[in-house]
């Protein structure tokens, strides 16, 4: 058996809403395995993009561990979790978050130049992963000259560049057509496979998935085998 790549035990996480505290994740567990492709389901607003959000250290849990890796998310303290987080963990989000003023290359630079990576390494890994996501051809294309797809294939291509040990996508399809939608899915999977990544995707569409390796529904805060 795989070794976990990805703990969750006991996670909390609540917040204050008009004068009410609004709990969104009770108690919440969660083990993924190294190399597999986890789907989160559940009703808009159940809290699937707090958690990937918890779940990457881009928001601290109330309580409970976390553990990627074995580094502790849950404890590290800031500086801490966002060096792993950008070294570690890739994301991809129902919108692009491109930056409209970059080119399709020097957006998938980005987060290499961050860490600090000096262009004559960046720009060709940068190159070769817009390549391998079909947009070869658009490199020089600003984001307001892709369709959403290619936006969000370059969202995948930025996400992967500093090959992440877990990919966390909320809703990544969720802005796009059915028949984008399912190509994107499909270059997902590919991608999934293709690196040995270990993945959670939140989405709200059964068919998409059921083509990962597992599929958790979150309710009342808990995830539960869907």
């Amino acid at each position: 058996m795989s070794e976990v790549m990805l703990s969750a035990a006991g996670v909390e996480k609540s917040y204050v809403a008009a004068g009410q505290r609004l709990h969104i994740l009770r108690g919440l567990d969660l083990e993924v395995r190294r190399g597999e492709m986890v789907a989160i389901m559940g009703a808009s607003g159940v809290g699937k993009s707090t958690l990937l959000h918890v779940l990457g250290g881009l928001d601290r849990s109330d309580a409970g561990a976390i553990a990627v890796g074995g580094f502790d998310v849950s404890s590290a303290d800031d500086a801490a979790r966002v060096a792993f987080r950008n070294k570690h963990v890739g994301f991809v989000f129902q919108f692009h978050h491109l930056l409209p003023e970059f080119t399709a290359l020097e957006n998938v630079e980005m987060p290499l130049r961050i860490a600090r990576v000096g262009g004559a390494e960046a720009r060709p890994l940068a190159q070769r992963l817009l390549e391998r996501v079909g947009l070869g051809e658009r490199l020089d294309h600003r984001p307001g000259m892709l369709s959403g797809g290619e936006q969000q294939r370059v969202a995948v291509a930025r996400a992967l560049v500093r090959q992440p040990a877990l990919l966390l996508a909320d809703e990544p399809t969720g802005d796009l057509d059915e028949r984008t939608g399912d190509a994107l899915h499909t270059l997902l999977r590919d991608m999934h496979r293709e690196f040995g990544l270990t993945a959670v995707m939140a989405t709200h569409n059964p068919r998409l998935a059921e083509q990962c390796d597992r599929v958790l529904r979150l309710e009342q805060g808990r995830l539960q085998p869907a």
